[in-house]
């Protein structure tokens, strides 16, 4: 999840200074001269500069780092959406892979998993008990490509949430959809009034399939749908996968969605949502990070006092659907060290210290106070306990909205297999292409990369 999943996940993992579109690099270490006796970790980091506290995070997690251990020197080269994944493809084509890896754990980082670029953590995990201290989830190695445990995520997310605003429901005197047909009903209502129905920002060739197909895929195919595929079992051009593509172009055909969403850029309709331009919003569970309070500047796009007027929750059931009160779930992003490291090693020692430490009960505790994770996968911090916005405990109880978590399309399928299906969804959307086009289409990519592996 690209993003998605994860983007915003490691939004308190960013950097304050001037972000450019070719990268940051930050280096962060203790007060006082620099020693060349330290260990230094070169760390490509995923930064996303749009959640609250995004800021914040420099000094509770990198400069905290650094002042907990004056022997080791971060170099931290900060990059965000499509460049990071270059960078990274470049990295790894030449060898030259950082130390400290901020991936997920399939999808878009698939070529680190698939060609055994990491290390297996899992040695390192028993070494200092952390398999008592994380999640079971955060330690299943089916969840990850490379078949073993090659990061440790730090989160467990959700890559479709719906989004109600009921003020501007209200004041259409409607209530929260709970089946597409009444979802359906209220496009003519809401743009009379000129209100969008469902903002979605499609432009980027990963939302549509991450945020909103993986969960429609899920209702049609039903569990499971994509082990089928990869077994053997099924194809993407048979009926379910193909009805669940369809489905896609009535959304656009009912109008509730626009075409205007796939020109627009991810993370544009956040503050027209807000504003109360559209009564709903389709992105990851990740995005309440966007809403809440910055810490620093103590302001929201969607302040405290309003936050009870906003719900979040999955899709409406389709009638046609296997499946209801379904999502699309999968492990988060996280950080894993190169293969190139020595075992041993002062390096994979620093590094090791440095991934413990980001998933440790302090930081998980700061990341989920700030927004930038939902659910910890360290199991001994209490979300109880603290003081949290009204949507943030919305998100850290957002598993009581579905009853099923289905698959997510680009952390089951190859990053080369998605973009194909992304850009068909788009292709739908647009109407130059049929859903059963786009399945053949997707079919192609998916044999040509097996052929490969």
């Amino acid at each position: 999840m690209k993003r998605g999943i994860s983007l915003a996940l490691c939004a308190a993992l960013v950097s304050t200074a001037a972000f450019a579109a070719g990268g940051n690099q930050q280096s962060s270490s203790s007060s006082g001269a620099a020693s060349d006796s330290r260990t230094e970790l070169r760390v490509l980091n995923y930064t996303d500069l749009s959640g609250a506290n995004a800021s914040a995070g420099v000094a509770r997690i990198w400069d905290g780092f650094a002042q907990a251990n004056p022997d080791i020197r971060v170099v931290r080269e900060d990059l965000y959406n499509e460049p990071f994944h270059e960078k990274t493809s470049a990295y790894a084509a030449s060898g030259q892979l950082p130390d400290v890896v901020y991936l997920w754990p399939a999808g878009r980082s698939s070529n680190l998993h698939n060609n055994h670029l990491l290390k297996d953590l899992s040695s390192l995990v028993k070494q200092d008990g952390l398999d008592k201290v994380l999640s079971p989830a955060a330690l299943d190695v089916s969840g990850q490509a490379a078949g073993y445990l090659a990061m440790l995520p730090m989160t467990v997310t959700s890559s479709h949430a719906f989004f109600v605003n009921l003020e501007v429901l209200n004041a259409a005197g409607l209530k929260p959809a709970t089946t597409y047909a009444e979802l359906k009903a209220q496009v003519p209502v809401l743009k009379a009034l000129g209100k969008e129905t469902v903002i979605m920002d499609n432009q980027s060739d990963w939302v549509m399939q991450s945020c909103l197909f993986s969960a429609i895929a899920g209702r049609f195919g039903g569990a499971g749908w994509e082990k089928k595929i990869l077994n053997g079992q099924a194809k993407f051009t048979d009926a379910d996968f193909v009805a669940a593509l369809t489905f896609i172009k009535t959304l656009y055909d009912d109008g509730v969605l626009q075409q205007s969403s796939l020109s627009a850029a991810y993370g544009d309709g956040l503050g027209r949502f807000a504003n109360g331009e559209g009564a709903y919003l389709i992105d990851g569970d990740w995005r309440v990070a966007a809403f809440i309070t910055d810490q620093t500047s103590k302001q929201a796009i969607i302040p405290p006092a309003r936050q009870g007027n906003f719900i979040m929750t999955v899709f409406p059931d389709i009638a046609e659907a296997k499946l209801n009160k379904s999502t699309s779930v999968t492990l988060g992003t996280g950080y894993g060290i190169s293969a190139s490291v020595p075992a041993g090693s002062a390096k994979e020692q620093a590094a090791w210290k440095l991934i413990k430490w980001i998933t440790s009960n302090e930081i998980q505790t700061f990341q989920l106070e700030t927004g930038a994770i939902s659910t910890p996968v360290n199991t001994t911090v209490d979300a109880s306990k603290l003081n949290l916005e009204p949507l943030q405990r919305q998100a850290a109880n957002f598993s009581s909205q579905y009853t099923t978590g289905t698959a997510v399309f680009d952390a089951a399928f190859d990053a080369g297999v998605a973009t194909v299906c992304n850009i068909g969804l788009q292709e739908i959307g647009l109407g130059s292409k049929t859903p059963q086009q786009v399945a053949q289409e997707i079919q192609r990519a998916y044999d040509a990369w097996k052929a490969k592996n």
